[in-house]
């Protein structure tokens, strides 16, 4: 009985070895493909890259992005690198067109809000987006809006959308309560930087205060030194 078990344990240990070098070699395998479109992080069209095969097979290949680079595909990268140039170069011309059209755009959101100027709610890039893209008149991707969270409190905010690389435009979102217009926006950050500049000044005479008790009593002990030397001799 023991010979037939001690059997299966070092069949069973085999199959895992074997299944288990399968996979590795699965995940280690790489190819060389052509990407046909510009890839963030990856390159651009018309390079050649060594990827995983899996990466090749499952999304650069089935979306577009690449095809397999053998000899004939290769020499069509020359030729696939120049129509990258002059599409990115017709991108910028047409990112730049549209960032003079929105830079300095002003979007006005009403909204309710407490005591503290508190949202209750906030107001997205989505949001934010679909405001620009009505101002403009083209649509706006959302995802390149350069905002971390979605604003929760009312106030004046300087936003910037990057259209493509090296190419930026900066406009103001408004975010006031039901009812109010640009002018309470603008008292409300008026009033919210006289405080901060008030804090920082009072910051400031602090540390001033601070260094000046500082030097007193560095005075004084110069001082006590000096009369205490004087005594000894």
């Amino acid at each position: 009985m023991v010979l037939p078990e001690l059997a299966k344990i070092i069949f069973a240990d085999w199959r895992l070895t074997v299944v288990f070098s399968k996979r590795k070699k699965q995940i280690m395998a790489r190819m060389k493909i052509l990407l046909t479109q510009d890839v963030p992080t990856l390159g651009l069209a018309g390079d050649i890259r060594t990827v995983a095969v899996g990466y090749a097979r499952n999304y650069l290949m089935p979306r577009g992005y690449a095809i397999l680079a053998t000899k004939g595909a290769q020499k069509q990268a020359e030729e696939i690198r120049q129509a990258g140039v002059r599409r990115r170069a017709q991108e910028r011309a047409n990112a730049e067109a549209q960032a003079q059209v929105i830079s300095g755009a002003r979007l006005l959101f009403q909204a309710r809000a407490g005591d503290n100027d508190r949202l209750y709610g906030s107001v997205t890039n989505a949001e934010i987006a679909d405001k620009l893209a009505e101002t403009v008149g083209f649509e706006i991707d959302r995802r390149k809006l350069q905002l971390g969270q979605p604003i929760r409190d009312l106030g004046l905010y300087d936003l910037e959308i990057r259209l493509v690389p090296e190419v930026n435009a900066t406009f103001v979102v408004g975010v006031v309560r039901e009812g109010e217009d640009w002018a309470a926006a603008e008292a409300r950050a008026a009033v919210l930087a006289a405080a901060e500049a008030a804090k920082a000044a009072a910051a400031k005479a602090e540390a001033a205060a601070a260094a000046a008790d500082e030097a007193i009593e560095d005075a004084d002990d110069a001082v006590e030194e000096a009369v205490t030397e004087t005594e000894g001799e």
